[in-house]
């Protein structure tokens, strides 16, 4: 078009292996996907989707990566060198099978030429979830900004990854509200803590110890050194900041509590584990999503009520592994508000604590009852409000001391 001088550029969300199917299916070739002369006519087995017996011999019908469906094609099984597939492809089977015999494997017989219809769907949902699974938690683990792994593993479903979710290290304000007040001074400490270092300013105590553990009570504030600080990233001072030092996995849970995250190395009494982050909005926003959330029958918010009830982080569709975290009424997280680059009271960041020791493998959870954290759940639909709802909700927390009820 003449005079046209600009362009819209929309990110795409389709994975590399779906537009190299596209390529491959109109013969056509990218060199930023890895579709060139010499690959589109390459062969790499994606995963394996069904299988029968001919003339005493074994096929696998095949879906070769990057290649639409309609490219599978029976292979012998001598001819194919990829264990970990078969190993997969049988496991599912035998799952599937096991299903219907009160959990006990059972293997099909010699004879069987072909898989049943059903088998061969299931087997091919597992490949598919699993191949998702994979893509998602190397998307989460590109988006975070701290050391430790994520996983996410789903061995109770073929549930997959959530469908409008985004990853996202800090809060993400929504337009008009500034959750970096301008800070311009830091302490001068060479050596913290030291008489004027951040915390004794704002009126209170360094909130670690030397270890680096929490010391303080619940409902005290965490004032940590913020950009300004002359002191350095090894300050004591300096724990939430640095992000989850700890390997989670995002798990999904067999009791119908929805995903879950556990921890995979132990975590020592009082140790910062991991930062609630979503959208900040004003709570008059907030009571709106509430009401369109509560009718979907779960919701993510969590009002920043230290000072005040202006703002309420709402995790539902952007926010970190915390997003997922369940409730429980003998929690081993509690919830505690910080503030570092930002001293608005209004607009603490949350942070989350261990109370006791947490064994390795064990689910992270905190009490949505507990102060700081109200109206807050996960994919089930625990942790509604009480002022946002009025049916009340069962607990499924499974704790000696459930309350029975979330509201």
């Amino acid at each position: 078009m003449e005079g046209w001088r600009g362009a819209w550029y929309v990110p795409c969300l389709a994975s590399h292996e779906t537009l190299q199917e596209l390529c491959r299916k109109e013969n056509l070739t990218c060199k930023s996907i890895g579709i060139t002369n010499r690959s589109l006519k390459s062969y790499e087995v994606e995963y394996l989707c069904d299988y029968k017996v001919e003339e005493g011999k074994a096929y696998y019908l095949v879906k070769w990566k990057g290649w639409p469906e309609s490219s599978n094609t029976w292979e012998p099984r001598k001819h194919l060198n990829c264990p970990l597939l078969i190993q997969n492809f049988l496991r599912d089977k035998n799952e599937y099978l096991s299903r219907g015999r009160g959990g006990k494997a059972m293997k099909l017989r010699n004879h069987v030429k072909t898989l049943k219809p059903a088998i061969a769907d299931y087997v091919v949902k597992k490949a598919k979830q699993r191949i998702a699974l994979q893509r998602w938690t190397e998307e989460l683990n590109r988006k975070k900004n701290h050391k430790a792994m994520i996983l996410v593993e789903n061995t109770v479903d073929l549930e997959g990854p959530p469908l409008d979710f985004y990853y996202i290290n800090e809060y993400k304000p929504a337009p008009g509200i500034n959750v970096l007040n301008g800070i311009t001074t830091g302490c001068e400490c060479a050596d913290c803590p030291a008489e004027k270092c951040c915390p004794k300013e704002a009126g209170f105590i360094l909130a670690y110890n030397k270890r680096k553990k929490l010391k303080i009570q619940p409902g005290l504030p965490i004032y940590e050194c913020n950009s300004y600080c002359r002191c350095g990233p090894d300050c004591p001072n300096r724990i939430v900041q640095k992000g989850t030092p700890y390997s989670l996995c995002i798990f999904r849970t067999n009791n119908g509590r929805g995903w879950g995250v556990k921890t995979l190395q132990k975590i020592k009494t009082n140790s910062f584990v991991m930062e609630y982050v979503g959208e900040v909005i004003t709570s008059e926003e907030a009571e709106r999503r509430g009401q369109f959330y509560d009718n979907q029958g779960n919701t993510y918010l969590f009002d920043l009520d230290y000072d005040s009830d202006e703002f309420t982080v709402d995790a539902a569709r952007y926010g970190n592994v915390s997003h997922f975290v369940n409730h429980s009424c003998d929690p081993n997280l509690q919830v505690f508000n910080v503030f570092i680059d930002n001293l608005d009271l209004r607009l603490p960041r949350i942070a989350l604590f261990s109370t006791r020791t947490i064994k390795a493998g064990e689910e992270l959870t905190f009490d949505y009852q507990m102060k700081g954290s109200i109206d807050l759940t996960s994919d089930s639909a625990e942790g509604l409000s009480p002022s946002k709802k009025s049916i009340r909700t069962v607990c499924k927390c499974g704790a000696m001391c459930c309350r029975g009820y979330l509201n």
